[in-house]
């Protein structure tokens, strides 16, 4: 079995699981920092496995224009390519498809970009999507999608499922008969995603005709850009009524600790986001009593750590005034510090989950962030 489920707590939908991929097995739920370009910025594949990062996401189309699809794998693949130890995911690029500066226009057919760093049109079907992700050689792929954004009109979103799902189809073909003289231990996992914006029966029948068509997990995509996290969770709902229990599920682009959670609480396995780090960036921190700005006043002279809860290597080494003193220089070391300790605590959290799911006792740990975070 690919997903197999090991513990569910009796008062929620949580659930803790685990994730076999060719290159090993990991423990849901659980959270991916993004890696867009091989690397998670300022943090090196050893920070990554110090904090326990299970798994992290790369984009498969921005990889496949620098350094190229085919260099990574004569490197034997993207986890040798960076040397990290964990579950490499891999993102279509259908994303980059709401970036101006390279996207041109799609079909039925595929997607025509341009290269930011060349000019020069290019052209992924769904099939190429497939093609690149098998060279690039992650454990797990998505499909090419449509990701339609939240103030698009439902017809636009109706038009972005269709293509979501005639893509979906392709793709699954082509990386099934790609893929059929390997043996099933040694296959790359392949995700289909649910889109359809916050119209219940559009994302019904995108998770229903994905479901016919069998993928090895199934993403929630197209959130974190403007809904509220109500909203988002109703969506979720519907979704894992629709998805089969033994398949993990994947809710994209959320990385606030308590969005997480809740996803947790409605059975969610998998999440990913940028926030984390470009928060950390900006000096927006996550603690165990809420969300700091770090580079507010009051912190210049505070020789207290981040956050006197965390065993982090930065709150055991550096004072808050420190780290502000950092980032507002806009050094490299406070980006990392800051970054680092935004992960670690997204990658705690998800520890306390799975140990609190065993436990039955979600229910205490959810209601802890979300007054720790001034949600009712």
């Amino acid at each position: 079995m690919t997903f197999t489920i090991k513990a569910k707590d009796k008062k929620t939908g949580a659930r803790v699981g685990t994730l076999k991929t060719k290159k090993g097995v990991a423990e849901t739920p659980f959270f991916m920092p993004v890696a867009t370009k091989a690397s998670v910025k300022h943090i090196s594949s050893q920070d990554l496995e110090e904090m326990g990062a299970q798994a992290i996401i790369s984009n498969a189309l921005i990889l496949s224009l620098r350094p190229g699809e085919k260099l990574i794998k004569k490197m034997d693949g993207i986890g040798k390519f960076m040397n990290y130890y964990g579950i490499n995911f891999t993102d279509s690029g259908g994303f980059q498809m709401y970036t101006d500066s390279i996207y041109i226009r799609s079909d039925d057919k595929g997607v025509w970009f341009r290269n930011p760093f060349s000019g020069e049109k290019i052209f992924v079907s769904p099939e190429k999507d497939m093609d690149i992700q098998l060279d690039i050689d992650s454990d797990v792929a998505m499909c090419l999608d449509t990701m339609p954004m939240f103030h698009h009109s439902r017809k636009d979103i109706e038009e972005a499922v269709r293509k979501t799902l005639l893509w979906a189809g392709r793709c699954k073909e082509h990386h099934d008969k790609k893929q059929k003289a390997r043996k099933k231990e040694e296959r790359q996992l392949l995700f289909g995603i649910i889109q359809g914006g916050i119209y219940p029966d559009l994302r019904e029948k995108c998770a229903s005709d994905l479901v016919e068509m069998d993928f090895d997990g199934y993403s929630i995509g197209g959130f974190g850009l403007g809904e509220t996290w109500k909203d988002e969770m109703k969506i979720v709902d519907l979704c894992k009524g629709i998805i089969p229990e033994n398949k993990p599920v994947y809710l994209m682009g959320i990385g606030n600790p308590v969005e997480i959670l809740e996803g947790v609480s409605r059975g969610v396995d998998i999440f990913d986001s940028r926030m984390p780090t470009m928060s950390a960036r900006h000096g927006t921190l996550f603690t165990s009593c809420g969300k700091i700005k770090i580079t507010t006043k009051k912190y210049k002279n505070d020789k207290g750590p981040i956050d006197k809860s965390c065993d982090c290597f930065v709150c055991k080494n550096y004072s808050k005034a420190y780290v502000k003193y950092q980032i507002e220089r806009g050094e490299g070391l406070g980006f990392r510090l800051a970054s680092y300790h935004n992960l670690y605590y997204l990658q705690d959290l998800l520890r306390k989950a799975r140990v609190a799911i065993r436990e039955g006792k979600f229910d205490v740990l959810l209601r802890k962030v979300r007054k720790s975070y001034s949600v009712k």
